[in-house]
């Protein structure tokens, strides 16, 4: 009896050491891979490839409210370059994003609106807005979110949050850092996923006169600005 309780306590301790080794933010270069196959077929052996951008007011294109500037947003900006390396892909885009909306939110309607459209890929952006919701409930809304996608198969990739001029980043303990480090967590919890946007826009935060060449009011970005993130989804996909 107790070398059974021996062997099962090493295989124990095994799978925790392999979950502990093969945890992490997914790999860019391998993540996509059954996507990429996909996205490179022809006709008539290619198929309509679904992707979801579920968020708030910046992946709607909200830019100098209440003007949506859709096709400078950086949803649309990635389709027009991912066509460039994938051009027989058959690709639907579809944006859920509701302008205001935080993930508390959006996690109600995540079965409804987003796994409805059986999409292959996820992003998911609401880290502006969960501010008002506080860490410990997007926390919660966006592991629900991850755990939906992934359930039925589906990749994610989460976004940290864009630039809002009204942060003080300097300040090593403001919002915007805080949801950051959260979404980075959650990437690294469910293996899925990031485009950190927080870090990629990190070095315009000394300059605010600079900062505000990307933005298109204190919490949208400008077309400017919605590049720098498209390149960055892009990634994923090269």
């Amino acid at each position: 009896m107790k070398k059974v309780i021996l062997i099962l306590l090493i295989i124990s301790a095994l799978s925790a050491y392999s979950q502990t080794v093969n945890s992490g933010i997914a790999d860019s270069a391998t993540y996509l891979n059954d996507l990429k196959v996909e996205l490179h077929k022809e006709w008539p052996k290619n198929r309509t490839i679904n992707i979801v951008f579920h968020g708030h007011s910046v992946p709607a294109g909200y830019f100098k409210t209440p003007l949506v500037n859709t096709l400078s947003a950086y949803p649309q900006l990635f389709l027009k370059k991912l066509k460039t390396i994938y051009p027989f892909a058959v690709v639907n885009l579809i944006v859920t994003a509701i302008g205001g909306e935080n993930s508390v939110q959006g996690v109600k309607r995540f079965k409804s609106d987003v796994l409805i459209h059986k999409p292959d890929l996820v992003l998911i952006d609401y880290a502006l807005n969960d501010r008002g919701a506080g860490l410990e409930k997007a926390y919660l809304a966006w592991n629900k979110m991850i755990r939906l996608a992934k359930k039925r198969g589906i990749k994610v990739i989460l976004l940290t949050p864009s630039p809002d001029q009204s942060v003080n980043f300097a300040d090593p303990e403001n919002p915007l850092k805080k949801h950051s480090e959260q979404i980075r967590k959650l990437a690294t919890e469910n293996e899925v996923g990031l485009v950190d946007s927080y870090k990629l826009f990190e070095f315009l935060y000394p300059d605010k006169e600079q900062l505000k060449q990307y933005m298109s009011q204190v919490n949208h970005p400008n077309e400017k600005g919605h590049e720098l993130i498209a390149n960055e989804i892009m990634n994923w996909f090269k």
